[in-house]
């Protein structure tokens, strides 16, 4: 069987599904499946081995640039030269529901009632229902295994077997990372201003708890936070680090604390400790466990229409995040 899978963005997102992955082969060890995704995630896929094939496109450019479309076309189509047997649609947009029926007339997606762009559905042959506010991980399972006939259940989730996979890397992080002391990981950015922790909050948490903290930046104004905090302790700020490297960075960690962004949920994917911080965001996008943890901010979240202008993640005290954080500290010394 030949199996597509339409996951384009965000980094998070992709993380999310990915982990359906290891179940689809489980059950269908002789599949191929294959997944089509915006060049610039294409790294977090990479090395794992029940993904076949990693199908780039660059639709994102499309924005600046229109005269790309017929480039962007021809590549979809090259691919659908595969005969897939079931293109399955993970995104739930009008978008890649456009590129799921171009692969195959045998696409496979969320029913109208279960996303936002309700004309996606109209483009699939059969719907599946998981309603919009589910947690964001089941929805991804979902869709991705009903289709095919399997069943995962909530205990084989958080059973799973660490997804992402990274070959060493070129950034020496052996030069940042010690054995004397805990290493912290700090994710102080993400895609809104209002889903992100205070750095002054953040370096409360580096002053109640010591650790040898190293901050990583994906842009110009996390790199401009990441050298405010450096600059206020002995915290280390990591070069800009490639996806394969913030893996295999993630991977090395003994904690990661972080906003409600990728490079968080990658620490799930890596079954390595973590604290999610939550605004105006709603922790069902994340699973739960003894080591993957989350606060949340007093504030309620509509998750059908999420509110930017909700700033109260700045309400989490570090004293909570401090005392979570020794708790997991604690947990891995003991593991």
């Amino acid at each position: 069987m030949k199996i597509a899978v339409v996951k384009l963005s965000a980094l998070g997102d992709i993380v999310h599904a990915m982990v359906a992955l290891q179940f689809i082969k489980a059950a269908l060890p002789n599949a191929q499946i294959d997944w089509l995704v915006e060049q610039g995630f294409a790294g977090v896929l990479e090395g794992n081995p029940h993904i076949d094939r990693i199908l780039p496109v660059n639709l994102k450019a499309l924005k600046s640039d229109k005269s790309r479309f017929f480039r962007e076309l021809s590549t979809i189509r090259h691919y659908a030269r595969q005969r897939y047997d079931v293109v399955i649609d993970a995104q739930g947009l009008l978008k890649s529901a456009i590129v799921a029926r171009l692969l195959s007339a045998n696409c496979v997606g969320f029913d109208r009632d279960s996303i936002r762009e309700k004309w996606a559905a109209a483009l699939y042959a059969r719907g599946v229902a998981c309603p919009y506010d589910a947690n964001t991980i089941d929805r991804n399972v979902r869709v991705l295994t009903q289709p095919l006939g399997i069943t995962v259940t909530r205990r084989q989730i958080l059973q799973k077997q660490p997804f992402l996979y990274f070959t060493p890397a070129e950034t020496k992080l052996e030069e940042f990372f010690v054995g004397d002391r805990p290493n912290i990981l700090l994710v102080t950015g993400s895609t809104w201003p209002s889903r992100n922790y205070p750095v002054e909050n953040f370096l409360q948490v580096m002053q109640g708890l010591s650790a040898n903290y190293l901050l990583c930046w994906g842009g110009e104004a996390e790199l401009r936070n990441a050298r405010w905090l450096a600059g206020r302790s002995d915290a280390r700020v990591l070069p800009r680090l490639s996806l394969n490297d913030l893996k295999a960075a993630i991977a090395r960690a003994d904690l990661l604390i972080g906003n409600d962004t990728g490079p968080t949920h990658m620490a799930w994917g890596l079954n390595r400790p973590s604290i999610t911080l939550f605004g105006p965001t709603p922790v069902s996008r994340v699973y739960q466990t003894e080591i993957n943890t989350v606060l949340k901010s007093p504030s309620l979240v509509n998750p059908f229409k999420l509110n930017k202008d909700d700033f109260s993640i700045a309400q989490i005290a570090p004293e909570a995040v401090i005392d979570m954080a020794t708790g997991l500290l604690g947990h891995a010394m003991a593991g």
